[in-house]
C-alpha cells in the first residue's frame, strides 16, 4: 500500500466516531435522495405507465345477456378501429353478505352490491391483471376482489343466502384491474353456479382501439361497437379516460409535498456533509502538519483529506442505496393502492444518479478545507492546538459568569460563542429538521382533517341505502326455489319507520339526479336532500349551507368550470321547467371533479327530476348511548318487506391519505435523524478540542453530572433559536403547499383544514429544536463524562 494510502487508512480509522457519522450521514442522505426521487418519478403519469405496461382497455362495455349471444358479443371484436379485444366473460350483480372475517365484520351483514366477472385466468391481451394479494381463483368456491376498497381480505369468506344452494365463496387472492373493469372475478363455472334461476347473465367485453385519447374518440369509439349488436343492447359502456382522469389528480397532489421533502433533504444533506468533512480537516490540522513535515506535498495532502471522506461516504452511499429500495417496497405499494394502478417500482437510472451526485457532493465539500490544509504552511500547522487562541468567547463567559446560575450551565451556555461558524451550521441543521417537523406534522393533521371532510359524504351513525338485490329465492316445501316478492321502496313509509325507531335523534335523505344547468352542456349531477340537514354540513371553503328552497352548494369545481362565485345564480332546467337557485357557500367535495350541485329538495319542485332510486341514502344520527347494532337489528326487522337493510358507518381512510401520512412520517424522521446526526458530529469535535479544558475543570471538582450538563446546555441555546427560526418557515412552508396540493386535486382547502398549528402544536414544535439538539449531543456527552481527569489532562 502507499503512502497515501496509508494516511487515508489511519485517518479514517483513527476517527472512528467522525467516521461513523459521515457513513451514517451520507447513507441517510442518500435514503432519502432515493426515496424522494423514486416517488417523484413515479408521480409522473402513474396511470399512463401502469395502463401500457397492463395493456389497460380503452373500453369496457357490458351487453345484455338475453339480447346478445356470446358469439355475437366476441364478433365486436372485429369492429373496425379495435386493434385488441377480449371477452366476452359473463358477468353479474349481486349482493354478498359477510362470512367468517378478521376484520371483526358482524357474520351476515350485507354487503354493497358488487360486479363480479367470470374469467379464467388473470392474464391476457386487454387488462391484464395484477395480483397484489393471494392468488387467482382456479376452482369454484372461490373469489378474487378488486383491492380498490375490498370489503374483505384473502382467507375472508362471503355467503350467497339468496341464491340457490346458499353458496359461500373464500376470497383467495385480491387483484388490480387498471381501468376498474370488476369489482370481482370467479371461475366462469362458478358464475354460473351463481347465476338465479330465470336469470341470464350479462357479458363483458375489452376493447383497445386505434385512436383513444379523448373524449370524442372513445365516444365515436363506443358507436361503432353499438352498431354491431341489436339496438339497445350495450347496457354500459365505461372510459378509462375517468380512471386517468383521477388517478393524474390523485398523483399530482403527491408532486408539492415530494418535491418540498426533497428540496430540504437535499439542502439538508448537503449541510451536514459539509459540517462533518469540514470537521473532520479541521480537527486534523496538526496531523496535517505532521505529514508537511514528513515530505508529503500540499496535493497529496489535498487528496488524503479528500479520500478519508469518500471512503466513509462511499459505504454509506451503498448502504443509502440498499436502504433506499427496501424502504420504497411498502411507500411504492402506499402510491399503488392510492393511484389504483399496478406494481410501481423505481427507476434503475435512480440507483446510479442519486449515489454518483452524493458522491460529488461529499468529494466537492472536502475540497474546500482540503485545500485550506494544503495551503496551510507547516510551521502554523504544528503550532495549532498548543498555542492559545485568544479572544474567542471570553466577554461572553464573563458575562454568563455573573448570571445565578450554576458554573456548568453558564459555562454551557458561553461555549456556542467559542466557535460561532460552527455554532450557525449546527444551528442550520437544527432548523432544517425543525423545518421538516413542523412541516410534516401540519401536513399530517390537515390530511387527517381533510378526510374528516371527506366522510361528511356519509355523515350518520347509522345509514340505509334503498336499493337492493333481485327478489332473492327462496326454499320451496319440496326443495324448489321460489321468488320472495318485495314491495316497492316507499321513501315516506321509511322514513316514518326510522323515526318510531327507538334510539334515532335525527335523519335526512339524500338522492341524486341529473339536471341541466344554463351555461353547462350535458347534465349535472344534483345531489337533493330532504330534512334537517344542518347537522350533516360538509366542510365549507367560503360561505354557508344551504337553508331550504332556493339555496344551494357547490364544490371549487363547478366554480370554476361555470365561472360563477358564491352570492351568484343559477338556473337549473329540466323537461321545460327551469329554477333559479342562488349558491350561498363552496363547499369542499371532490366527486365527479367537483360538478355536483347540493341543494333542499325543494329547490326542484316543478322540475319533474326523476331521483335514482339506487342512489337514495338516510342518514341517521342516534340519541347518546344507543346500541348501533342492536338498533341495525331491530330497524332491519321494520325494513325487512321492502328488502333493504340498514348498515352502521364505520367511516374510513383514503388510501391516498393514508399513503400520505405514512410518507410523510417517513421523510420527516429522516431529516430529524440527519439533523440530531449534524449536532452529534459537532459536540464531538468541540468536545475533543477543549478535551484539555474538560481535564481542568474536572480536577477541580466537576462531578460527571455537571459535565453533562455542560455539555446539553452548550447546545440548548442553539436549539431554542433554531426552532424558533426553523417552526415559522415550515408554517409558511405548510401553508404554501398544501393549497397547491389542493389546486392539484381541483379544489381549494377549507380554512378549519389549514388551520393545522394550534397553540399546543406550536410550543411542542418550538420545543422540537431543543429536543433535536439535546438529542444529538446526549452521546458525546456521555462520552465527556466518562474521560477520566488524568487522561483529558494529557490528551492535546
Amino acid at each position: 500500500m502507499s503512502a497515501l494510502g496509508k494516511v487515508v487508512r489511519a485517518g479514517v480509522g483513527r476517527r472512528r466516531i467522525q467516521t461513523f457519522v459521515m457513513m451514517l450521514t451520507t447513507m441517510m442522505a442518500v435514503t432519502a435522495s432515493v426515496l424522494a426521487t423514486g416517488l417523484l418519478v413515479a408521480s409522473q403519469a402513474p396511470f399512463d405507465q401502469a395502463f401500457s405496461r397492463q395493456h389497460g382497455a380503452h373500453l369496457t362495455v357490458q351487453f345484455n345477456g338475453a339480447k346478445v349471444d356470446a358469439a355475437r358479443a366476441a364478433a365486436t371484436g372485429q369492429v373496425a378501429g379495435v386493434t385488441a379485444s377480449a371477452g366476452p366473460n359473463p358477468v353479474l350483480s349481486l349482493r354478498p353478505h359477510v362470512g367468517r372475517n378478521s376484520a371483526g365484520m358482524t357474520v351476515g351483514d350485507k354487503l354493497a352490491p358488487m360486479t363480479v366477472t367470470g374469467r379464467a385466468d388473470a392474464g391476457g391481451p386487454v387488462d391484464d391483471l395484477v395480483l397484489t394479494s393471494g392468488k387467482w381463483a382456479t376452482t369454484t368456491g372461490q373469489i378474487v376482489l378488486s383491492d380498490q376498497n375490498a370489503p374483505l381480505g384473502v382467507g375472508d369468506t362471503m355467503t350467497f343466502p339468496e341464491l340457490p344452494g346458499r353458496p359461500t365463496l373464500t376470497v383467495v387472492g385480491l387483484a388490480r384491474s387498471v381501468a376498474e373493469s370488476s369489482e370481482a372475478w370467479v371461475q366462469p363455472a362458478q358464475l354460473t353456479a351463481l347465476t338465479a334461476s330465470g336469470t341470464v347473465p350479462d357479458y363483458q367485453m375489452l376493447y383497445r382501439f386505434r385512436d383513444a385519447a379523448t373524449n370524442n374518440q372513445i365516444a365515436a369509439d363506443r358507436v361503432a361497437v353499438a352498431r354491431a349488436v341489436p339496438a339497445g343492447s350495450m347496457t354500459a359502456a365505461a372510459s378509462y379516460l375517468k380512471v386517468k382522469l383521477a388517478v393524474d389528480r390523485t398523483s399530482a397532489t403527491y408532486v408539492p409535498f415530494v418535491v418540498a421533502f426533497g428540496v430540504l433533504g437535499l439542502f439538508m444533506s448537503v449541510l451536514i456533509i459539509g459540517i462533518v468533512v469540514s470537521g473532520a480537516v479541521g480537527a486534523a490540522t496538526r496531523r496535517i502538519g505532521i505529514l508537511k513535515s514528513l515530505g508529503f506535498t500540499p496535493s497529496q495532502v489535498v487528496r488524503a483529506y479528500i479520500g478519508q471522506a469518500l471512503l466513509p461516504a462511499g459505504v454509506g452511499t451503498a448502504l443509502g442505496v440498499v436502504c433506499g429500495n427496501l424502504l420504497a417496497i411498502p411507500v411504492m405499494g402506499d402510491m399503488e393502492t392510492a393511484f389504483g394502478t399496478g406494481t410501481t417500482v423505481l427507476a434503475p437510472w435512480i440507483d446510479i444518479a442519486v449515489p454518483a451526485a452524493a458522491l460529488a457532493a461529499v468529494a466537492t465539500t472536502a475540497l474546500v478545507p482540503a485545500l485550506r490544509a494544503g495551503r496551510l504552511r507547516t510551521v502554523e500547522a504544528l503550532a495549532f492546538g498548543r498555542t492559545p487562541q485568544n479572544g474567542r468567547g471570553r466577554v461572553i463567559r464573563r458575562l454568563t459568569g455573573r448570571l445565578p446560575l450554576p458554573r456548568s450551565v453558564s459555562l454551557g451556555l458561553a461555549n456556542p460563542f467559542t466557535r460561532p461558524g460552527r455554532t450557525a451550521t449546527m444551528a442550520a441543521a437544527v432548523a432544517f429538521g425543525t423545518i421538516g417537523v413542523t412541516f410534516g406534522s401540519g401536513l399530517a393533521i390537515s390530511l387527517n382533517a381533510i378526510q374528516q371532510g371527506i366522510n361528511r359524504h356519509s355523515v350518520g351513525s347509522v345509514v340505509v341505502q334503498t336499493f337492493g338485490p333481485p327478489p332473492p329465492p327462496a326454499p320451496g316445501p319440496g326443495g324448489e326455489t321460489t321468488t320472495v316478492k318485495t314491495k316497492p321502496v316507499d321513501l315516506a313509509d321509511v322514513g316514518r319507520k326510522i323515526a318510531a325507531q327507538p334510539g334515532t335523534r335525527r335523519y335526512f335523505t339524500t338522492g341524486e339526479t341529473k339536471i341541466s344547468v344554463a351555461g353547462l352542456a350535458g347534465g349535472t349531477t344534483v345531489i337533493p336532500y330532504q330534512g334537517d340537514s344542518s347537522w350533516g354540513a360538509y366542510q365549507m371553503v367560503s360561505g354557508r349551507w344551504f337553508h331550504g328552497k332556493g339555496q344551494a352548494v357547490v364544490p371549487s369545481g363547478f366554480l370554476n368550470a361555470t365561472s360563477t362565485h358564491v352570492g351568484d345564480t343559477i338556473t337549473l332546467a329540466n323537461q321545460g321547467h327551469t329554477s333559479r337557485v342562488r349558491i350561498v357557500g363552496e363547499v369542499f367535495d371532490l366527486r365527479e371533479e367537483g360538478m355536483v350541485i347540493l341543494t333542499d329538495s325543494s329547490s326542484l319542485a316543478g322540475l319533474g327530476a326523476y331521483v335514482l332510486p339506487q342512489s337514495v341514502q338516510f342518514d341517521i344520527d342516534l340519541k347518546s348511548g344507543t346500541d348501533r347494532q342492536a338498533y341495525v337489528q331491530t330497524l332491519d326487522q321494520a325494513l325487512a318487506e321492502y328488502g333493504i337493510s340498514a348498515q352502521t358507518n364505520a367511516g374510513g381512510m383514503s388510501n391516498t391519505v393514508i399513503a400520505m401520512d405514512t410518507l410523510a412520517a417517513m421523510l420527516t424522521l429522516m431529516l430529524v435523524v440527519v439533523a440530531g446526526l449534524g449536532v452529534l458530529n459537532t459536540v464531538v469535535l468541540d468536545t475533543r478540542e477543549r478535551i484539555h479544558d474538560l481535564g481542568v475543570f474536572k480536577a477541580l471538582g466537576m462531578s460527571p453530572k455537571q459535565t453533562v450538563v455542560m455539555v446539553l446546555t452548550s447546545v440548548a441555546g442553539t436549539g431554542l433559536v433554531a426552532g424558533a427560526i426553523g417552526v415559522p418557515i415550515g408554517v409558511a412552508l405548510h401553508d404554501y403547499v398544501l393549497p397547491v396540493m389542493g389546486r392539484a386535486a381541483g379544489t381549494k382547502i377549507p380554512a378549519e383544514d389549514m388551520a393545522a398549528y394550534d397553540a399546543p402544536v406550536l410550543v411542542a414544535l418550538l420545543l422540537g429544536g431543543l429536543v433535536i439538539a439535546t438529542v444529538g449531543a446526549l452521546l458525546p456527552a456521555g462520552w465527556a463524562a466518562r474521560t477520566r481527569t488524568a487522561t483529558a489532562l494529557r490528551t492535546e
